[in-house]
């Protein structure tokens, strides 16, 4: 059983900055996909960066590339989303996932939420 438990969010103005956490627990060694996914109310869950772990291979949303960084702590089982550059319409709750097993860099870097059935509770990120 996996477990993933977000913190970070909050309220900030355009232009800001945000860091958002992931603490993964479980057994976690016969997945190596992690992301980030966002959903506005009313609209479809929108893949925003994952992360090959065993690659250390990163992809990103075109929206989001060169503004949001992900990254995996192996030892610490943490992954995180620095947001940097802030957009009103980065306003969504974020999620992070984690796939069920190993899935070829291509189909983590897809941001596919059908590959991920290991998912967090949330966390509200809202720039004004």
């Amino acid at each position: 059983h996996v477990q993933l438990v977000e913190s970070g969010g909050g309220s900030v103005q355009a232009g800001g900055s945000l860091t958002l956490s992931c603490q993964h627990s479980g057994n976690l060694r016969a997945s190596d996909c992690v992301a980030w996914f966002r959903q506005v109310p009313g609209q479809e869950r929108e893949g925003v960066a994952s992360i090959s772990t065993n690659e250390n291979s990163t992809y990103y949303t075109p929206s989001v590339k060169d503004r949001f960084t992900i990254s995996w702590d192996d030892a610490k089982k943490t992954a995180t989303l620095q947001m940097a550059t802030l957009k009103t319409e980065d306003t969504a709750m974020y999620y992070c996932a984690r796939s069920r097993g190993r899935l070829l860099p291509s189909t983590c870097g897809a941001l596919t939420s059908t590959w991920f059935p290991y998912w967090g509770q949330g966390t509200q990120v809202t720039v004004s």
